[in-house]
């Protein structure tokens, strides 16, 4: 059975540029290993690996789309919402080999 959400390449995520970099000058270590397209909620799904632990993270095309339009004010926004989720120690779960 073929996975509903599609693995989506880097190059069509809107803004993918800044979130990489948000997420480098946050913890340089963090590296996006998959991004999904949520079909049913319009959202981009960021699998983000650091050392031998994975963390999930959500965020909606509608902001990511924002982010090229008010920059300063989504980017504020988006620096919360990475530096929030990263250090939620619960997000953080072990990769099974």
């Amino acid at each position: 059975m073929d996975d509903p959400d599609p693995l989506i390449k880097e190059n069509k995520v809107p803004s993918y540029n800044v979130i990489a970099q948000k997420l480098k000058e946050i913890d340089n270590t963090i590296i996006i290993y998959r991004i999904y397209y949520l079909l049913t909620t319009f959202t981009f799904r960021f699998q983000l690996i650091k050392k031998n632990q994975m963390c999930i993270l959500e965020i909606p095309r509608v902001f990511l789309e924002g982010l090229s339009k008010d920059g300063m004010k989504h980017e504020r926004k988006l620096t919360q919402v990475l530096n929030m989720k990263i250090e939620d120690l619960e997000c953080w779960n072990d990769i099974r080999s």
